[in-house]
């Protein structure tokens, strides 16, 4: 899934299930999922995966960033 971004109306759009959105950026904020360990959005919701070049482009709009960096907490980590 591909989240798009208007600079100039600070909008994004994109489906998820089959059902579009177009949310006002500011709207929006920004976690990191531990599970999935990327960043995700939530709306109405759902949980939507996003790249980093997605979730930069989304503060840059006027999201709230609330991400966190993962670090290794234990020997075997994937991290």
């Amino acid at each position: 899934m591909t989240v798009h971004t208007n600079q100039e109306t600070r909008r994004c759009t994109f489906t998820v299930c089959d059902q579009g959105f177009d949310v006002a950026a500011e709207d929006l904020t920004i976690t990191t999922d531990e599970g999935l360990r990327m960043s995700v959005i939530w709306v109405d919701g759902y949980k939507v995966p996003i790249t980093e070049d997605e979730a930069d482009t989304l503060t840059v709009a006027g999201a709230v960033d609330g991400r966190r960096h993962l670090m290794v907490t234990e020997p075997g980590s994937v991290i």
